[in-house]
Formats: C-alpha cells, sequence, structure tokens
C-alpha cells in the first residue's frame, strides 16, 4: 500500500486501484469536493509522473483517452486547481509521491495496461441526483431525466417554452462551454431531432441565451463547478463515443444470425515463459523489488 498526503487530498494506491480523496478546507476547489472519493482502477491509467514546483512537487495521472466520462465532459475545461487528477505535495513528501508512483508504474508493467483509448467508461461517473445553477435558470438530474427551470433572468423564449423534461433515452449530447473572461458559457443537452421543439435532425440550434434546453453559465466558480459534475453524471450514461457496435452475421437465406459463443483465449505457454523472462530482467535491473517480482511471478505461474 503506497499513501501520499497532499495539500488538496490523499491519494492511495494498493496495487488494483488508485483512490482519490479530497481534502476539507477552503483552499480545496469545490468540484473535487462535489465528486468526493474516486476509485481509479489500474486499467484507466495511461500514466503517472512527479513534477516539479515551486513549494514543492506535484503529482499527476494522465487517464486513457474515454476512461472517464468527467474528462469527456469537460473536453479539456478543468484548471489545475479543479483537477482531480492532479496533486500539490510539500517539497518533504516528494520522496513519498515518487514511492506512490514507481508503485503505480510497476503495476502498469506487471499487468501489461495498454494505454490507448478505450470504448467504454472506467469510472462511473458523479452520483446522482445532481443539480446545478445556471445565470437564467438552473438544471437537475436524477439518473433517468434532466429536467431545465427558469429564473427570472431567462429570455421570453424560455419562459415561454417553461420547464423542460429531458428522458435520458431522448439525449444524444451534452455541450459545456464553461465562462472564459466576459463571454458567457453554457450547459446545452442536446436530444433527438436537432434543434428546437418539433424540428428535424440536423436543424440549427438557437443562440445559447434562447435555446430552452441551455442553461447559461455567468462564470462564477460554484456555478461552474456543479455544471461540470451534472454534465459528467449525465455523459457517463449515455453511449460511449467509441463505443463499437458490430452487427451480427447475415446468413445467405435467411435473417441475421445470432453470434456464436466465443470460449475464452487460454494463454498461450510460450507467451508465459516470455513474461516471466521479462520479470527476471527488471528484477535484475531493479525496477521490482524482491517483493514484486514474487508476487509477480506466482500470478504468471498460476496461468501455465
Amino acid at each position: 500500500m503506497a499513501e501520499i498526503i497532499g495539500s488538496d487530498g490523499t491519494w492511495t494506491f494498493d496495487g488494483e486501484v488508485l483512490r482519490i480523496v479530497p481534502g476539507h478546507g477552503r483552499g480545496v476547489h469545490r468540484l473535487r469536493r462535489l465528486l468526493g472519493e474516486l476509485t481509479v482502477p489500474l486499467a484507466a491509467v495511461a500514466g503517472i509522473a512527479v513534477e516539479s514546483g515551486s513549494k514543492g512537487g506535484v503529482v499527476r495521472v494522465r487517464l486513457r483517452q474515454g476512461a472517464d466520462p468527467l474528462l469527456q465532459a469537460a473536453a479539456g475545461a478543468l484548471k489545475d486547481a479543479s483537477d482531480p487528477y492532479r496533486l500539490n505535495v510539500e517539497g518533504r513528501r516528494t520522496s513519498v509521491a515518487e514511492y506512490l508512483v514507481d508503485e503505480v508504474r510497476n503495476s502498469l508493467l506487471i499487468e501489461e495496461i495498454d494505454s490507448g483509448p478505450v470504448d467504454r467508461y472506467l469510472l462511473p461517473g458523479p452520483d446522482v441526483p445532481i443539480r446545478a445553477s445556471g445565470g437564467d435558470g438552473s438544471a437537475s438530474f436524477d439518473g433517468e431525466s434532466v429536467r431545465l427551470e427558469w429564473n427570472w433572468m431567462a429570455e421570453t423564449a424560455k419562459k415561454e417554452a417553461g420547464p423542460q423534461q429531458l428522458p435520458l433515452r431522448e439525449i444524444v449530447g451534452v455541450e459545456l462551454h464553461p465562462a472564459v473572461g466576459l463571454d458567457n458559457g453554457h450547459l446545452r443537452f442536446r436530444v433527438n431531432g436537432g434543434g428546437t421543439e418539433g424540428g428535424t435532425e440536423g436543424a440549427e440550434q438557437p443562440e445559447p441565451i434562447l435555446d430552452p434546453r441551455c442553461v447559461m453559465l455567468w462564470g462564477f466558480k460554484k456555478e461552474a463547478a456543479a455544471a461540470i459534475a451534472l454534465a459528467a453524471a449525465v455523459v457517463a450514461r449515455l453511449p460511449h463515443p467509441n463505443a463499437v457496435d458490430d452487427p451480427p452475421p447475415v446468413a445467405a437465406d435467411g435473417p441475421p444470425s445470432p453470434p456464436e459463443p466465443q470460449a475464452a483465449p487460454a494463454d498461450d505457454h510460450d507467451t508465459l515463459l516470455r513474461r516471466l523472462r521479462e520479470l527476471g530482467d527488471l528484477h535484475k535491473e531493479g525496477i521490482l523489488t524482491e517483493e514484486e517480482f514474487a508476487t509477480a511471478k506466482q500470478a504468471v505461474l498460476r496461468r501455465m
């Protein structure tokens, strides 16, 4: 077990999952507190590193593309303070941080985790129900539908449309644009049928300030954090953008036939022997400790 305590949270790694627990101080970003404890499976990790900082160091874990609905929804909008996959550590704790990083890296190597994109979410997304307030209204999500309600600041088009109830099955995408400088942002839900109510597929969407499926974001920190978390909660329950849905095979003289069950592939003996040699080399080079080498060796032997 490896553990590092930073100024904005605590990370622990047990060989299988990286647990990220946010701190409770006033300096901890609201989004981190909204998300709560995150359990990151090793299979979701693409890399991890300790970076030098002005007052210590920064541990940063990089997830595989498409593994986390939060990163999918935020689309690069997370700043350092709000990024849960970034941990500030004091200078006197950098050696402990390096130990945790080495443990994660060794496990990635032993388990031969691919760092490439994935076709399904490996993290569950924020808990529901969840609510986010915007400049002209609010959005709430209970896991089955999104509800949009308007306040006195909303444009006439939204007030006339009234509150919106969007079933999850009708939502095809979430569009999140945080406010930047003097420019307003927005949180929009795209539904089957395209633009305005009753519109057809591909119809042009109205301006965010007039769109009854869109809440305006005016740049308040509390507002932005909740909007990102709500967007991630919805995205987590939508089809994965990289999912591959192969059609069933079609028989020459009849309807599509069901796919034949696939037997689980057996471990190739030569592959396992090669893996043992690789582990031995890693041990000789000092990358794996005696205990890590013994554990990994036994895991391979059990598969032979």
